[in-house]
């Protein structure tokens, strides 16, 4: 008989697995307390950019990332044939600004490191800079150029995962309220409790709860360090043609939508669980926007928004069994890479799910690698 599986949490990490989890025979049942992709997901940028996000070197995130991005493609033409939906992925490429000459060094440095793990990039400069993105300020020195990141719509891509998991058979419930999990004393099988929608059994169970994964610390009997950083994010009204590169720079970056618009983000800071837009917070974007890209000049956001992600300590997201129990598997505090990381992520979860051994080591991202050695010996 198929395990019966339960995710918690409907955002792109928790449909990613469920949908994962349904092709490798799962009986799924995805269970969200307010509406699928309403938080990081919904409100990312949607950038698929590992060389760009980890700068600094070879470690075994950055060798995640690059993972995954390999995965994409295919992962994306998979759930779009199911789904009969477009997530609109756009090969753009990525340009990281420099703009003084002490901002060369950084990017002649990672460009070292990480042609040695498979990245397609040059540094630009000059008239073959203007010929490759002629929307760039005069004060833009250089750019290094990474043809093969990419992007996709983030909305789009949830609403195809949701369409594809309900053609798969998952079981997906929205507006559950709060959620409680009773009974996590040693025995297996699993059960969870929500406030709306009934209580569910199962074999086994994958907490996916971005930001708010952190309330099943006690459950789990070791601390889980995730908090959110609320992201604040704008769009310009802004043909994709004027813009044709993703382009990063120090302080924010820019992505054109095939729907007219420019993405601007992302303007940080810690806030707890408030996700409201602050005009502090989109300002500072604003502000920034001309002195790389002219065309910004004068023109106001026709759309702002934010989202919490969900960040650990380190940066790495918190990924595997729980310590004495392999019938419960974590997987969040993706924080800015969630849209990234979504198809490595449903491999390792559905790799542990079938009991085989997932590709690459997944001991560095350890649900319990902040507890003590008390907490490492099991759930209490």
């Amino acid at each position: 008989m198929p395990e019966q599986v339960i995710v918690l949490g409907g955002g792109i990490i928790g449909l990613s697995c469920a949908f994962e989890a349904a092709q490798r025979g799962a009986h799924v049942t995805v269970v969200e307390p307010h509406e699928f992709g309403g938080q990081a997901s919904g409100a990312a940028a949607g950038m698929l950019a590992p060389y760009t996000e980890n700068p600094e070197q070879p470690d075994p995130f950055f060798h995640l990332c690059a993972a995954s991005l390999r995965l994409y493609p295919e992962w994306l033409r998979h759930i779009e044939s199911i789904s009969g939906l477009n997530a609109e992925l756009m090969n753009t490429g990525s340009l990281t600004v420099a703009m003084h000459e002490s901002d060369l060094l950084p990017l002649q440095t990672r460009l070292a490191w990480q042609q040695a793990y498979g990245l397609r990039a040059e540094l630009v400069e000059g008239s073959s800079l203007r010929l490759l993105e002629p929307s760039l300020s005069p004060a833009v020195t250089a750019a290094l150029f990474c043809p093969d990141e990419s992007h996709v719509y983030a909305p789009h891509l949830v609403q195809a995962l949701e369409a594809a998991c309900r053609r798969m058979g998952v079981k997906l419930i929205s507006h559950a309220g709060a959620i409680t999990l009773p009974g996590l004393n040693g025995q297996y099988g699993v059960q969870v409790k929500t406030a709306e929608a009934g209580t569910f059994t199962g074999d086994r169970l994958v907490v996916c709860a971005g930001a708010w994964a952190c309330k099943y610390a006690e459950a789990f009997g070791f601390p889980i360090p995730i908090h959110p950083i609320r992201g604040q994010i704008c769009a310009f009204d802004v043909p994709v043609r004027d813009v044709r590169h993703m382009v990063f720079s120090s302080q924010a970056y820019w992505v054109g939508k095939n729907n007219g618009t420019l993405v601007c983000g992302a303007s940080e800071d810690v806030a707890g669980y408030d996700t409201s837009v602050t005009e502090r917070g989109i300002e500072r974007l604003v502000r920034f926007g001309p002195r790389l890209l002219p065309l910004l000049e004068g023109l106001r956001p026709i759309h702002s928004w934010a989202g919490l992600r969900p960040a650990t300590r380190d940066g790495w997201p918190l990924i595997g069994p729980l310590p004495g129990r392999p019938d419960i598997i974590l997987a969040a505090g993706h924080y800015r890479n969630g849209i990234l990381l979504s198809p490595v992520t449903a491999a390792i979860v559905a790799d542990l799910l079938t009991g085989r051994k997932p590709d690459g080591p997944i001991a560095a991202f350890a649900p319990d690698r902040f507890a003590g050695t008390a907490a490492r010996r099991g759930v209490s």
